[in-house]
């Protein structure tokens, strides 16, 4: 079996594609954050993998919930490519054609996301002077996301694609075990 974000990549790069010809990158963003939100409710999962419900009833309980909030400029195909993930069963991947498509974006715009994670919450002076100099690094703009993880006792993780940066007493800790058990 294929993994999801495999499957997602298609539908993800179509969108990808579609957005760049109308210049609305930003736009199809928004869209789909706004279907992963509908996708990701508890009760709407529970119907996605309900065989008594038709995709016809999916579609318009999908559509629904979304009501106005889709921009004008991308309403129409935002609503037609909900309806083929609703007829081909892959509106559980949205999580994942959203993730490949965010991707697909930052690197047209040439941008990263670095994950901040840290014991104790950050200051948003902190994270700007994080930000440049993570910048300054990988000469690229970078764009934080901060989540905040008590079990790592203190200081912070950062992840920046597929680099990572443990700075944390957990992580020293972790090394410190590994190395005398060596």
């Amino acid at each position: 079996m294929a993994e999801p974000v495999t499957i997602a990549r298609p539908y993800a790069e179509a969108v990808y594609k579609l957005a760049r010809e109308k210049n609305a990158l930003a736009q199809w963003s928004d869209a789909l954050a706004n279907l992963d939100a509908v996708v990701g409710d508890a009760r709407v999962q529970a119907i996605i993998g309900d065989p008594n419900v038709s995709a016809q009833q999916l579609e318009g309980l999908v559509l629904g919930v979304i009501g106005d909030n889709l921009d004008a400029a991308v309403a129409n195909e935002a609503r037609s490519f909900m309806q083929v993930l609703v007829q081909n069963s892959r509106l559980e991947l949205t999580p994942h054609i959203r993730g490949v498509y965010e991707s697909l974006k930052r690197e047209h715009e040439g941008t990263l996301e670095a994950s901040v994670i840290s014991a104790l919450p950050i200051s948003d002076e902190q994270v700007k002077a994080l930000v440049a100099t993570l910048e300054t690094k990988f000469k690229r703009k970078i764009t934080a996301k901060v989540e905040i993880d008590p079990q790592l006792i203190g200081g912070v993780k950062i992840v920046v694609g597929d680099k990572v940066i443990d700075a944390t007493v957990r992580g020293r800790l972790d090394a410190m075990a590994t190395a005398l058990t060596h």
